[in-house]
């Protein structure tokens, strides 16, 4: 591994965690992920109750566009390392 470019390790190293479950980083990105969904369920859901998104818009409005941001980074990552 020490001689492979090194795309391929961080390649390597991010399919790991995506993918490897079985590894303490992929169990802590799994995690991540379902609290990150559940998040933007219960931000969408917030959004869609008039007296939450008139006193909370700015905050939900910001919110949704980082997890939007963090899932489009996360879907990114997903292409780019299954063509290892």
């Amino acid at each position: 591994m020490k001689n492979e470019k090194p795309s391929k390790r961080w390649k390597a190293k991010i399919h790991e965690i995506i993918y490897g479950t079985h590894t303490p980083a992929g169990k802590l990105f799994d995690i991540l992920l379902l609290v990150l969904i559940v998040y933007s369920v219960i931000i969408v859901m917030l959004e869609s109750v008039p007296r939450f998104d008139t006193k909370y818009h700015e905050f939900l409005n910001i919110s949704e566009w980082v997890v939007t941001i963090l899932f489009s980074i996360e879907y990114i990552l997903r292409v780019i390392i299954i063509n290892k």
